[in-house]
């Protein structure tokens, strides 16, 4: 056996044994923490009077938290967390079709909040259509959080480069990112990351590598795909102008990938920024992204996405894309729907979705439908979507205002 196989090795072994020793302090703990704790203080449980007159939405806001009690020195709050992202499509495009149903996301994981500062967390997917069950992870890490305005984060995590990017799925309102979005082709990688909020002020920065895989001892041990380089802040000026929030962001991202990335591949800086509005049931998200690259052109393009809350349940959600490429080939269909259907790489693209959302249990559970109009150069598609979107765990840290989901008088 090489060196590099007993390294492995070891590597896996130490991984596993650290999360059964870990599991087991934790469930023991947890056991007898659960048996000192009064009934009526236990989470699970739920007093039928008291919620009668909540929403489901309400009702389930804590749904997947197993533990909670800031008083333990130990363990301050435990999560089962997971998400089912199921969806049908159907596109008619003058190049071809495409149609079928996907399950789009399947995770399953959980969170601890410990010692008061630190917070594991371990995420694992499944492939495209849960096959196969097990994908690796999306997330596997460690947070210390000093103090508000200053958290680190080491392990595999999201690359959060643009607005649309930030905005975990369980909250968008589409199926899909912008196409721009998706060249830019960021991805959960290992990473170390700060972040933290100072007055108005939310920042995010951190070093990723290029690649990433289904084994994490390589993800975490070999780093010869390159690294990219991230920072962003977000700055909430509250109620002004009239609206009941209006935050501006801003982002850059510089990849030094090579031969062997995986991600953050096809620009080698990118820029984004977006003015977010809200005033009770409207919401605007405007972006404007740039990307730059010596070998595959520079791409600008705009992404405008304004909402509506009809009622508690009900939401209209449009977007409007336009992008373009000073190469006749600089921009990519998306790989779902777009080019299955027969589209290719060219220089303008646009697209227009109008659809439903209706919220179930806020986010955690609902319904979506819309449809989408695309155009590449010459190529044009039409496609429909129904779909499906459950999540339990807790909600995304996130500094986006709309993480609320609903307007204030609707909870």
């Amino acid at each position: 056996m090489s060196h590099r196989n007993i390294s492995l090795v070891w590597f896996h072994t130490a991984l596993i044994s650290g999360a059964l020793l870990l599991a087991s302090l934790a469930i023991s703990h947890l056991s007898i923490a659960v048996a000192q704790v009064p009934p009526s203080q236990i989470p699970l449980h739920l007093d039928s009077a008291k919620n009668s007159s909540q929403t489901l939405g309400n009702q389930l806001e804590n749904l997947g938290r197993i533990y909670k009690n800031e008083e333990d020195p130990f363990i301050q709050e435990a999560w089962l967390l997971g998400r089912y992202h199921g969806q049908y499509h159907w596109t008619e495009a003058n190049t071809g079709s495409d149609n079928g149903y996907e399950t789009r996301r399947f995770r399953l994981g959980g969170q601890v909040r410990m010692f008061k500062n630190l917070t594991l967390h371990a995420q694992m997917v499944s492939g495209s259509d849960i096959d196969p069950f097990y994908n690796g992870f999306t997330e596997l890490w460690a947070q210390w959080q000093f103090s508000p305005a200053l958290s680190v984060t080491i392990g595999q995590q999201k690359n959060r480069f643009t607005h649309d990017r930030n905005v975990s799925s369980r909250y968008l309102n589409y199926l899909e990112r912008s196409m721009l979005t998706n060249m830019f082709q960021v991805d959960y990688t290992p990473a170390i990351t700060i972040q933290g909020r100072i007055d108005k002020l939310t920042y995010y920065t951190g070093f990723f590598t290029n690649a990433t895989g289904q084994n994490m001892g390589d993800a975490f041990t070999e780093f010869d795909s390159g690294y990219s380089y991230i920072g962003a802040v977000y700055y909430d000026l509250g109620r002004t102008a009239g609206l009941d929030n209006l935050t501006l962001y801003s982002s850059y991202i510089h990849s030094d990938a090579n031969q062997n990335a995986t991600n953050m591949k096809y620009f080698d800086n990118g820029l984004s920024g977006a003015i977010i509005m809200t005033k009770g049931h409207v919401a605007l998200v405007t972006e404007v992204t740039g990307g730059l690259s010596d070998a595959n052109g520079n791409a600008t393009g705009i992404n405008l996405q304004p909402s509506y809350f009809i009622n508690r349940y009900l939401q209209i959600a449009t977007r409007y894309q336009l992008a373009g490429s000073n190469k006749a080939s600089g921009l990519k269909p998306q790989k779902r729907y777009e080019s299955p259907a027969g589209f290719t790489k060219g220089d303008i693209y646009q697209a227009t979705y109008v659809g439903l959302n209706y919220y179930i249990a806020k986010s955690r559970l609902k319904l979506m439908a819309g449809v989408e109009y695309s155009e590449m150069d010459r190529e044009a598609a039409w496609t429909t979507s129904t779909a499906l979107r459950f999540y339990f765990g807790p909600h995304s840290g996130g500094a986006f205002p709309m993480n609320q989901i609903l307007p204030l008088d609707y909870d």
